[in-house]
Order: structure tokens, then C-alpha cells, then sequence
């Protein structure tokens, strides 16, 4: 056998050296090739070094690979058949002796939905009202976290527990609030009480706002920057693609009082749409349509470019808005999350505003986008189909760009004497101290014309089993001023220019409970349930999604858009994702 052995070896080196002769040759030919062209770096930082930023987004388009070159085959013909039977006699050998090792295991490319980002919060805890009687927050107008949610279910998964903010979801919807009276006041404030529909010891306590309603000819002139990401992450098509369709939509609302410039980043920033008259749509829309994606990502750079130019065209007693669409994955220049959000906070007092809107999948940055709008007093969507980018951009025009109140903050205080525990569903990350309420200093949400904002509360009354003991020598509440009241609604904001803030208040009798609630109250009530369950459905008992489809179900309405079917079909989803269990109690609530 050794002879055999020495024998084959002596054959496969010869080949192994005649092929090593044959790659080498082609090696120096390729060589002196090489040798006489110029390098492929200079070419290319010549190349980039003539064209701008700008013109980089509109016209870079892949390079080809080089081919290639075809493996050296012709020294292995030297070796006969009768060798390779040899070699394979001496082969079936040793395989009968040893089992040869596996091979290494290959690292899983990672899942690119594990980038995304989304901030942490843990739900809003049960409060014990003879120990913390008072609960502020500021409101939040956003509404990207259910749109979000949607394209999770319709992809097939249920969404992960920190993309779902809870008042996003209910905030989604339109509620048939009661408008102001006058521009003095720039809202409505309404409330509506009754049984809570998955805890019978407890009530729902709706607070319901509703700003006044701007037309198309009222709105004031508009003087908007896109801020678009033309970076290589955009390259996909529920991103640029749709951006570009989303921007197309806007453009078409717009008139000639109003002015658009457009401003792309990637590796660096440039201006492809200088200040251009709403009504040059054939303009607005060539820029649009000669976008491409490609490079790295310097959101800083865009951001602080678009609000140059934002300041350079600055209508005063008007709509100045820079529209920041993106993925969020920043990844060269300034990255650091609280930089970007310095910058911002720094801009928005000089009357310049932030909408963000988020695009796409896999390295989405939610917690950035939002975020960065909260810092300036802006609102954030995120935009997962055309009908979603026709209801922001659309139908909602007025409520995204035109700012009615700022600094917006709700302060509810509840009565010891008639209030056992109190809950707030949501705006987790938007709570504040309760010395906040009054400091005119501290950021809070802002309301556009006609928007909706809608707060529940979970109340356990007095005389009603709570979740929380009470304490042994904890003092004996007493009955004190406000007989008879549950609670004390405070709302605090400021008009538009102004930096006093002005208070309304609003008490809520304990005798105002209703027996037959509206479709409205119901409704919300089924996706404030729906948003707790996706949260894992700490508070929520047994209570399921089954309950959630029969509570929306009854509570449609009207529904001329088609969102709430829509939503019992989300609620559908959401059941069929999640892993059965016994069947729950079907809870009641008054129609």
C-alpha cells in the first residue's frame, strides 16, 4: 500500500505544480496589465471629487463587477484514469479506518428586523390615589407606532412589545369630539366615564381633545425643506421608492403661496431643489423622479444643511417645517443619539419645526425618529403604504404642518375620598414630574389644526377590590373640598409665539358614569385592550382578542375610510400569531 500511496502522491504533486506555473504566468500577465493603467482609486476620488453631493444622489448608478478570470484547467490532463482509479482504491481505504471530521459550522448572517431600534418603557404602574393623587403628562399626537404594528402583522410576526405605544394606537383613529367655539381657545375638552370593559372593578375615564379645524384656503403659506436619505439603506422599495411617491402626494397639495426646497444626504449633504413655488409641480416632481440611493449616511449633515436653507427662505406668520424622511440609521458623521437631538432642540427656537417620517424595514430606527420630532415640536409617522403617506400627507396636511398649541400638558389630580387606584394606559414616555405642569420651561407636545388627542384612565372607586393592599397605618382619607368629584382635569399650553402658558380645568363628577356610552368610547376602549395584549397584557386578566373583535365590532360607526375594519382584520392577525389558550370570559359593556 505505501508503494501505491507514494506512487498517487508523486502524480497529484506534479499536477499541483504545473497548475501553480500556469497561475503564476497568468498572474504577471494580468501584472504588467495592471501596471500600465491607472489606479482604480484615483480614478474614482477624481471622479468624485468633480461631482457634488447632489448630483451623486441623482446620477450615481452601480458599477459592474470586473469579470472573473477563468480558472487554469489545462495541467491537470496529465493525470490518466488510471491514476485517479489508483487514488481512489487508496481513498475507499483510509474512509474504512477514520470517519473524517465535519466541516466548521458557517456563522447565520444576523436578522436584520434584530436592528431595529425601539426606546424601553414598562407600562405605566397602578397608582394608590391617597398616596399619589396627581398624574401629568404631556400629550402625543404621533400616530407612527400603529402604523408600524400593521406592517408587522401583515408581514407575519407580531411586533416586538417596545414598538407598541399604546396612545399612538388609539390616536390613530378619529373620534367625533366636540370642536371649540372659538379661536380664543384653540380646543375642545371633553370626558366621558363608564365600566371598564376587562376589569369589572374598575371604570374608563376617556379625556378627549380636539383642536380647531383649518381649511385648505385658511392655512397659512408653507415654506418646507425635504430632508431626504438617498443613502445606500434606502435602496429598496418600501423605501426611497415609496418616499418619493409619498412626496409626490404633498407636492400636489400644495399652491403657489408656498415654497419647497429639497435637500438629500448619504455620505455628505447637497441641495437638489433650490426655494421653489408650490404650484412648479413639473419642477418638484423631476427632482423627485432623479433621486437614487447609494452610500453611507450623514443625517447630521442633511439636518443642519435643510435647516440653512429652511432659515434662508423663513416666512414669517407662516408654516416653516423641515420633513425629514428616513430609515434612522445614521451611520458616519455625528451618530451619537443625543447630539442629534441637541441639534434640533436647538433649532426649534427659531421657529422652525420637524415632521419625521420613517420608511422601511430591517434597520429601521424608531426611537430616533421619534424622538428627534418630540425635540422639534413636530409630529412623527411612519409611512408603510401609499394609502398611509395619503392619510399623513393628504388628509391630515393641516394637522402635520400647521401648529395650533405648543407645549401642551394634561394633569389629572384624583379625589382619596372617591378614587381607590387610578392607571394612565400609555404615554409612557411622555410622563412628567408633577412641578413640571407649572414650569413654562418644560417641553411638552403640540397640537396641529384639527387634530385628536385622547387620553384613557383605569379607576378603581372607592368601595371596589384594587390591585394594590392598603396600608396598616396608612391615615384614614376624608372626605374634602370637591365632594362628589372623581377627578380634576388640568390642561396647560401655549399659543403659537408665546411663552406664557394658559390653564383650563375641567372637573369630573362621580355621578356622571354613563349606563350607554358612544361607539367612540367603545371603540377606543377595544384598542387600548388590543394595544395592551400586544404588550404582553399585564393588567388586562383574562381578557383576549376575541374580546377585543367583538368590542370593535359593535363600535365601527360610521368608519368612511375603512380604519376600523381594517383594525378588527390587524386584531385577527395578532390572534392567529399568538399561541392559543383556554378560552377567556366574554366580557360585558353597555352599548
Amino acid at each position: 500500500m505505501n508503494r501505491v500511496v507514494s506512487r498517487g502522491s508523486l502524480l497529484i504533486a506534479a499536477a499541483v505544480l504545473a497548475a501553480c506555473a500556469a497561475k503564476r504566468e497568468e498572474k504577471q500577465t494580468v501584472a504588467e496589465q495592471v501596471g500600465n493603467a491607472e489606479p482604480i482609486e484615483t480614478r474614482m476620488l477624481e471622479e468624485q471629487a468633480v461631482a457634488s453631493p447632489a448630483d451623486a444622489a441623482i446620477q450615481a448608478a452601480p458599477v459592474p463587477p470586473a469579470a472573473l478570470p477563468a480558472p487554469a484547467q489545462e495541467s491537470y490532463r496529465q493525470v490518466t484514469s488510471a491514476d485517479q482509479l489508483r487514488r481512489a482504491e487508496v481513498q475507499m481505504k483510509m474512509a474504512s479506518s477514520a470517519f473524517a471530521p465535519p466541516p466548521p459550522m458557517q456563522a447565520m448572517p444576523a436578522n436584520p428586523a434584530d436592528t431595529e431600534r425601539y426606546q424601553h418603557q414598562q407600562d405605566n404602574g397602578i397608582q394608590v390615589a391617597a398616596e399619589q393623587p396627581v398624574s401629568t403628562f404631556s400629550i402625543d399626537v404621533d400616530t407612527g407606532a400603529y402604523a408600524n404594528v400593521r406592517r408587522f402583522l401583515n408581514n407575519g410576526s407580531l411586533p416586538p412589545q417596545d414598538a407598541v405605544r399604546v396612545e399612538e394606537l388609539i390616536n390613530y383613529f378619529d373620534y367625533e369630539y366636540a370642536t371649540p367655539n372659538s379661536r380664543d381657545i384653540p380646543f375642545n375638552v371633553s370626558t366621558e366615564l363608564s365600566a371598564a370593559p376587562w376589569n369589572s372593578q374598575a371604570l374608563l375615564m376617556r379625556i378627549g381633545i380636539k383642536g380647531f379645524e383649518v381649511e385648505a384656503k385658511e392655512r397659512p403659506a408653507a415654506n418646507l425643506v425635504f430632508l431626504i436619505d438617498v443613502s445606500g439603506s434606502m435602496d429598496s422599495p418600501d423605501k426611497l421608492p415609496l418616499l418619493k411617491n409619498a412626496f409626490r402626494l404633498l407636492t400636489d397639495q400644495l399652491t403657489g403661496r408656498d415654497r419647497v426646497s429639497m435637500v438629500v444626504y448619504a455620505g455628505s449633504s447637497g441641495v437638489v431643489l433650490e426655494p421653489t413655488p408650490g404650484n412648479a409641480k413639473h419642477q418638484i416632481q423631476e427632482a423627485l423622479a432623479r433621486l437614487s440611493a447609494g452610500g453611507s449616511t450623514n443625517g447630521a449633515s442633511g439636518i443642519q444643511l435643510a435647516y440653512k436653507l429652511a432659515h434662508d427662505t423663513f416666512v414669517k406668520g407662516g408654516i416653516n417645517r423641515v420633513v425629514l424622511a428616513t430609515d434612522g440609521d445614521f451611520n458616519v458623521g455625528t451618530v451619537d443619539f443625543e447630539a442629534l437631538v441637541d441639534i434640533v432642540e436647538r433649532e426649534r427656537t427659531t421657529g422652525v419645526e420637524l415632521t419625521t417620517l420613517g420608511f422601511g424595514t430591517g434597520n429601521y430606527n424608531e426611537q430616533l425618529m421619534e424622538r428627534l420630532a418630540d425635540a422639534g415640536n413636530g409630529n412623527y409617522a411612519y409611512i408603510d403604504t401609499l394609502s398611509e403617506a395619503r392619510k399623513v400627507l393628504v388628509s391630515q396636511l393641516s394637522s402635520t404642518l400647521y401648529t395650533i398649541a405648543k407645549d401642551v400638558k394634561i394633569q389629572v389630580e384624583f379625589n382619596p375620598s372617591e378614587v381607590l387606584e387610578y392607571r394612565l394606559i400609555g404615554y409612557e414616555n411622555r410622563m412628567l414630574a408633577r412641578e413640571d405642569f407649572n414650569n413654562d420651561k418644560v417641553d411638552a407636545g403640540e397640537i396641529g389644526a384639527g387634530h385628536r388627542v385622547t387620553a384613557l384612565y383605569e379607576v378603581v372607586p372607592v368601595g371596589a377590590k384594587g390591585r394594590v393592599d392598603s396600608l396598616r397605618y396608612g391615615a384614614k382619607t376624608e372626605a374634602t373640598a370637591g365632594k362628589g368629584e372623581l377627578a380634576n382635569v388640568r390642561l396647560r399650553y401655549k399659543k403659537p409665539g408665546s411663552d406664557a402658558s394658559q390653564l383650563l380645568e375641567y372637573p369630573i363628577r362621580k355621578d356622571s358614569v354613563a349606563d350607554k356610552v358612544t361607539a367612540d368610547f367603545r371603540f377606543a376602549a377595544s384598542v387600548a385592550a388590543f394595544g395592551q395584549l400586544l404588550r404582553g397584557g399585564k393588567y388586562m386578566g383574562e381578557f383576549s382578542y376575541g374580546d377585543v373583535t367583538r368590542l370593535a365590532n359593535g363600535a365601527l360607526g360610521a368608519d368612511r375610510d375603512g380604519y376600523r375594519k381594517e383594525f378588527v382584520s390587524l386584531v385577527a392577525l395578532a390572534k392567529s400569531l399568538t399561541p392559543s389558550t383556554d378560552a377567556s370570559k366574554v366580557s360585558q359593556i353597555s352599548e
